[in-house]
């Protein structure tokens, strides 16, 4: 058996989860409504409080644990939520919030940035320079985190630009001093 698809997946107060035969599974929560593909050989039960997945034999054993961790994401995205957070770091180089929907980022190039965020994810701006991300669906929580680092990556040389919270960069020496010769 699968490690993680064997796992049960506990559902908190305020969860409920809405299965139709073979098709996708409904979870729904107080933070919002995500839909999980279930595919065909995985069945998705619930027993009171828990859910479990249980696949028809050896063969699905991939797609077992796959699709635990979907609706283990989408269950903890629904109730609690998830959080991503950038750094920018950079003289000159900072992040403004406009209205609900917007971010405007100056980071070093001849003009500003604007970067729209889809539904679902909040942007929260602290000293200018922290990005804090929030939203109900892992994914694209990440895909966005992802986009907005790829504005500007980190220098190799020095470490300026937009990097996530905590991430380990290594820095490059650069140049060493040209010798001069006889």
């Amino acid at each position: 058996m699968s490690r993680i698809g064997k796992k049960p997946i506990p559902l908190p107060a305020g969860v409920k989860i809405k299965v139709e035969g073979s098709g996708p599974m409904q979870v729904e929560g107080p933070k919002g409504k995500l839909t999980v593909p279930v595919p065909g050989g995985i069945t998705v039960e619930q027993n009171g409080n828990i859910l479990d997945i249980k696949r028809e034999n050896d063969s699905y054993r991939a797609l077992h644990g796959l699709t635990r961790a979907l609706a283990a994401n989408a269950v903890q995205g629904v109730s609690t939520g998830f959080t991503r957070e950038l750094d920018i770091v950079g003289v000159g180089f900072r992040a403004e919030a406009k209205g609900k929907d917007a971010v405007h980022f100056t980071l070093g190039y001849s003009h500003n940035i604007e970067f729209l965020l889809p539904p679902g994810v909040e942007a929260k701006i602290d000293k200018n320079t922290h990005v804090v991300l929030t939203g109900y669906d892992k994914q694209v929580l990440g895909q966005v985190a992802a986009n907005m680092r790829a504005l500007r990556k980190p220098d190799p040389y020095k470490n300026k630009g937009v990097r996530y919270t905590g991430e380990a960069l290594r820095k490059k020496a650069g140049k060493s001093g040209a010798t001069k010769g006889k």
